[in-house]
C-alpha cells in the first residue's frame, strides 16, 4: 500500500467529513478494502501521548478503496484551534496493520462557532 500526505482543515463547531481514495503500493489504482478494517486519529504532534480526537472511519466502497473519516460538531467544537498531525491505519483480516495517509490537520475557529 502507498503512504501518501493528505492536508485537513477542520472548522471548530462543524461537522466534518472527508473521502480518501486508498492507492495501492504502486499508486496506480485503488486497493480494494476488502476484509480491512480502518481506524484514524488525531494529535498534537507525532510525539504526544495523548489522543485529540478518534475520527470515525467508514469504508464507503471496499472495491473503490474509498474510505471516509468524520468528527461530529460536538468533537470539533471540544478541540482548540492550531496545527494537529492524524493519520489512517488499515488492518488487514489477517492483523497486519498499514498507514496509508499521514498529514497535517488544521483546525480553525469560525466566526459563526
Amino acid at each position: 500500500m502507498a503512504v501518501y500526505v493528505n492536508n485537513i482543515v477542520i472548522n471548530s463547531g462543524a461537522d466534518f467529513s472527508q473521502t480518501l481514495t486508498i492507492l495501492d503500493s504502486l499508486g496506480n489504482s485503488p486497493l480494494n478494502l476488502s476484509g480491512y478494517a480502518a481506524t484514524s486519529m488525531m494529535r498534537k504532534h507525532a510525539n504526544s501521548n495523548t489522543k485529540t480526537a478518534d475520527f470515525i472511519v467508514g469504508i464507503t466502497s471496499a472495491a473503490q478503496g474509498l474510505i471516509t473519516i468524520s468528527l461530529a460538531s460536538t468533537i470539533t467544537s471540544a478541540i482548540k484551534e492550531g496545527r494537529y498531525v492524524y493519520d489512517v491505519m488499515l488492518t488487514s483480516d489477517s492483523n497486519v496493520k498499514s498507514i496509508v495517509v499521514e498529514g497535517m490537520a488544521l483546525v480553525r475557529t469560525g466566526i459563526s462557532s
